[in-house]
């Protein structure tokens, strides 16, 4: 594939329809309280927000954050940051955090990629980047989130032994991660069989999105890479 210039720059909607008067509540009031501070050239270390943590953990683009609210029920001891533009998705997590008393989660309201600078070296254990928007025209490509520009910010925040997982249903972001992954040698890519990629790993749960492109006869694949 022929590489692009790559922008790092926000696109796409930032609202869909509506807020409920209950999302517009979780927006004014609980959103305030477990924001992260915004990203404005200073560093913000994740350890200064969750100090009893044993790791961090941040998630791209978190949706509706099913995904993120269940590693953070089943992972108390874990600090979770999750990046979201989408006013719909931020305001589903809030429900989740309310719902389930939540108190290992922050999120950043915004585009990932200034909070993703404003970290340090080295600060997180997982990343993770599920389902993201394929931009499936060729001259959209340089918008897409996987890029030599990811994998760099990917390979400093993550520690030795860190984890990058990455999953896609469109078969040629599938190809794309992949090539991009073979170009960043901090990172090992663990699959030694196909069930490693096909099969979803048990702590990693099921999003309606995820349902969404099953029903639609696609199937995901699940990418684990490994930081060296």
């Amino acid at each position: 594939m022929e590489e692009p210039r790559y922008i790092p720059r926000l696109y796409g909607r930032h609202i869909d329809k509506a807020l409920k008067p209950r999302h517009a509540k979780l927006m004014d009031e609980l959103l305030p309280k477990i924001s992260m501070p915004a990203p404005d050239g200073e560093t913000i270390d994740p350890k200064d927000l969750f100090p009893a943590a044993d790791e961090i953990w941040l998630e791209v683009g978190f949706g509706g954050g099913e995904h993120l609210a269940w590693q953070a029920a089943e992972n108390p001891d874990v600090g979770l940051i999750g990046a979201e533009p989408f006013v719909n998705g931020v305001a589903k997590l809030l429900v989740h955090v309310e719902d389930n008393d939540l108190d290992n989660i922050k999120i950043h309201h915004g585009d990932a990629r200034p909070l993703l600078e404003a970290l340090p070296d080295g600060s997180l254990d997982r990343l993770f980047v599920l389902h993201p928007d394929p931009w499936p025209k060729k001259r959209h490509h340089k918008r897409r989130m996987i890029s030599p520009w990811f994998f760099a910010e990917a390979a400093r925040l993550l520690k030795p032994g860190g984890i990058l997982r990455v999953a896609s249903d469109i078969r040629d972001y599938i190809r794309w991660t992949l090539m991009h992954a073979q170009n960043a040698p901090e990172f090992e890519w663990t699959a030694r069989r196909a069930s490693d990629w096909k099969d979803r790993p048990a702590d990693w749960p099921q999003t309606r999105y995820e349902l969404k492109s099953r029903r639609e006869g696609r199937e995901p694949a699940y990418l684990v890479f490994k930081r060296k």
